[in-house]
């Protein structure tokens, strides 16, 4: 169990990966929206790529914050 449990933080997830946690559910949300609430075999690795340039993107914000 993490010590993040025994603090008090609900979800035991740093900042760093809630923001990761919250990135990827919005681009799942985003794909099952263009997919009409259907994933198919063939789909997943495009919706795997579009999941990692969500990531990069907040690992991006990390290395250059905006002004």
């Amino acid at each position: 169990m993490d010590d993040a449990y025994v603090v008090g933080d609900p979800d035991g997830l740093s900042p760093l990966q809630t923001e990761i946690r919250d990135a990827v559910a919005r681009e799942l949300h985003a794909q099952f929206a263009l997919r009409a609430d259907r994933l198919d075999l063939a789909d997943l690795p495009e919706v795997a790529y579009q999941i990692t340039r969500r990531v990069d993107d907040v690992l991006t914000r990390l290395v250059r914050p905006s002004s």
